[in-house]
């Protein structure tokens, strides 16, 4: 295997964050033929396929490999020319990272914006569950992330940031006409609930919890996949569900939404886990997202 060069990872990288090799093309500004030509001595560089050629383009298991170099291997480009002070003018480093949505809605931009104002990062956000976006660093996909993955994926450093607390709630009219009893597992059992999404198991597991570990009854299930409108559809009644209190404290205080169980919470433990690579732009987002952390979760003692 020869040396990779760094226009065929760059290509690779254009490829696939751009979907097609026509649109590569138009970002690296070359030729389709020359972005094919890049992609075929990359793969005879590695001896494998690197793309899956589907629509849009994918990596291959071993493309994902050199994915992830291609994307470090930017990402020191970036710090060197940040540190020389060269290209200034052509725009700041596109970051990677993933976020779980509500440390999305609550806290993590509201962490990063200094960065994002200043034009030192361009942010590349991918909104995944915290228990799913490891997947995503393992893939190359993403250099930093917001996960509830304590375990440091290979190549990554790991550390905590703080608990994000969930209450249970509803609407003060919800809870009336579905007979709700605060503290009473087994009425909020039969009521309907809202879920983000069918991996979410927030809700089941504070029923399960309140019940004695009993599995949850059949019940009503409203599925609204984005965290600002999950909190509204609790606020108008739709059902119950935790929510974090960083959502819920002003509604919980104006008499919108009640206490469900008043000295009661699920916490969700968060870390932050990165490539463990040495980088000026890493350490800045890295730095930003402690402070943010530190200001909006609640700490916890140790891995």
């Amino acid at each position: 295997m020869t040396a990779f060069q760094l226009d065929h990872l760059q290509t690779l990288r254009a490829v696939v964050e751009e979907g097609s090799f026509d649109a590569a093309a138009r970002r690296l500004r070359v030729t389709p033929s020359a972005v094919s030509q890049r992609i075929k001595a990359l793969e005879q560089s590695s001896g494998q396929i690197v793309l899956q050629r589907t629509t849009p383009v994918a990596p291959t298991e071993a493309g994902e490999v050199v994915l992830r170099l291609a994307r470090q291997v930017s990402l020191l480009d970036a710090d060197a020319r940040a540190a020389l002070r060269i290209d200034e003018r052509e725009g700041s480093f596109p970051l990677a990272v993933a976020v779980n949505a509500d440390s999305l809605a609550t806290w993590f931009l509201e962490a990063v914006a200094p960065l994002a104002r200043a034009g030192d990062v361009v942010f590349d956000i991918h909104r995944e569950d915290q228990e799913h976006t490891t997947s995503l660093l393992r893939s190359g996909t993403v250099m930093a992330a917001v996960t509830s993955t304590r375990d440091a994926v290979q190549g990554c450093s790991v550390e905590p940031l703080g608990a994000m607390r969930y209450r249970a709630v509803c609407a003060p009219r919800f809870q009336i006409d579905h007979a709700i009893e605060p503290g009473d597992a087994s009425s909020l059992a039969r009521a309907p609930r809202v879920d983000f999404d069918r991996r979410d198991e927030l809700q089941a597991e504070f029923v399960r919890r309140g019940s004695g570990g009993a599995d949850a009854p059949a019940q009503a299930q409203h599925f609204v996949p984005t965290s600002s409108d999950f909190a509204r559809a609790v606020v108008l009644g739709y059902g119950w569900a935790m929510l974090p209190e960083q959502q819920c404290a002003a509604e919980l205080a104006s008499g919108q939404l009640i206490d469900l169980a008043p000295g009661e919470f699920t916490e969700v433990r968060l870390f932050w886990q990165r490539w463990n690579l040495a980088s000026v732009i890493l350490d800045a987002v890295s730095d930003a997202v402690r402070r943010g952390a530190r200001a909006s979760l609640h700490p916890f003692d140790r891995l």
